[in-house]
Formats: structure tokens, C-alpha cells, sequence
């Protein structure tokens, strides 16, 4: 079982959107899935409730002891957790149960100086577990053409952590399918945002030397 943490403190960045869309997608590459909804407000939960032939499973663990309460799951490929804004417990929790931390941050100042806190106990987490513990930032909700969104990445690049390559842009799709309980993969495939979660997923599956 590999779990995959998508964890960003601050509201807004995109991070349920990107952990239902990570679940379905790996899901149909074949990889047997859960989606672990660690935020309170239980959005991943909600948007599982409004489609009753949605096919990614779904459970709450909202909890500080969410890295013990995963060591039943052993059944599953992968566990991606959504992780829950503003509540360090939980975020810690999360940390200690995560193989690969995804940090989706928005293009703008306030959102990377936001991320501070939460690298602060990454870095610990790889310290404490000699690297086992690997970490990336997705620029998220980036603008097309804007010139910030193509900045950020060397901004980012001061927190000494990955910037996968691939950005998720800002688009009607996302909160169009998820409304539906549905997501990117579940729309034509020609579809640019489906391109562009294909190759977050492709980038992810690099850290677990996964191919698939």
C-alpha cells in the first residue's frame, strides 16, 4: 500500500479537486483505490454521496490518529488522502501516514507563504525518516498566460522541495464534473484538463518508480 497525501493548510488551493481526480485516475490505470477524507468539512464525502455509481471508494477519517487508523487498510494499491485545511493535528497525522506528500499551491504570494508551516513539518518528516518520506508542490488553479504562474515555480523552489513540471490550470470542467460527483476522466478524453491529471499522475507515479 502506497499513500499519497495531498495536504495544504490554506483553503482554496485545489486540493479536494486534486484528490478525487488522483483516486479516479489511478483507478483506471488499474490500481485499486482509496480515498480517505481526513478534512472535517468532508468534501471528498459529499462529492462521493452525489453520484451513486461513482466507483471510487470512500471513507472519513477526520481524526489525529489517522496514520494508526490506516494500518488496517492493506488491501488497497494506493490510499490517497485528503487532507484537511487549518488543523495541524490532522496535518501531522497525515505526514506520519504518507509515503509522498502533494502540496497544491495557488500562484500567488499570499498562498506560497501560507505553505511555511506545513514544508516546516515535511522537512522534519523526511529528516526523522532518513528521505523515506518524499514531497512535491503542484502549482494549482494556475491562469493561462499569466506571468505569475509561470514565476512560481522558481519561487517555490526556495522551500528545497520538487515542482512537478505539469500545472493544473484554472477551469470550468473541474467544478462542472465535481458537481456531478463525476471528474475529468469521467468527460471527453480529448478534453484538456484530463491531459493535464494524466500527467500529474504520470510525474506522481515517478516517486514509487510506478509505471502504469
Amino acid at each position: 500500500m502506497k499513500v499519497i497525501a495531498v495536504l495544504n493548510q490554506k483553503g482554496g488551493s485545489g486540493k479536494t479537486t486534486i484528490a478525487t481526480q488522483l483516486a479516479r485516475g489511478l483507478q483506471l490505470r488499474g490500481f485499486s483505490v482509496l480515498l480517505v477524507d481526513s478534512d472535517m468539512q468532508g468534501s471528498a464525502r459529499d462529492w462521493r454521496a452525489v453520484d451513486e455509481d461513482n466507483p471510487v471508494p470512500v471513507i472519513g477519517l477526520d481524526r489525529p490518529t489517522l496514520d494508526k487508523d490506516l494500518k488496517s487498510v492493506s488491501d488497497k494499491d494506493f490510499v490517497v488522502i485528503d487532507g484537511s485545511p487549518q488543523a495541524t493535528s490532522l496535518a501531522v497525522s497525515a505526514i506520519k501516514a504518507a509515503d509522498f506528500v502533494l502540496i497544491p499551491v495557488q500562484p500567488s504570494p499570499y498562498d506560497i507563504w501560507a505553505t511555511s508551516d506545513l514544508v516546516d513539518l515535511v522537512h522534519q518528516r523526511i529528516e526523522m525518516t532518513d528521505g523515506q518520506l518524499q514531497a512535491a508542490f503542484v502549482v494549482s488553479r494556475a491562469i493561462q498566460n499569466a506571468n505569475i504562474s509561470k514565476e512560481v515555480t522558481s519561487v517555490l523552489s526556495e522551500y528545497e522541495l520538487p515542482v512537478l513540471d505539469t500545472k493544473i490550470y484554472q477551469r470550468v470542467i473541474y467544478p462542472k464534473t465535481a458537481a456531478l460527483g463525476q471528474t475529468v476522466f469521467d468527460t471527453d478524453s480529448s478534453n484538456p484538463a484530463m491531459i493535464e491529471m494524466n500527467a500529474v499522475i504520470d510525474e506522481v507515479l515517478t516517486f514509487f518508480n510506478e509505471d502504469k
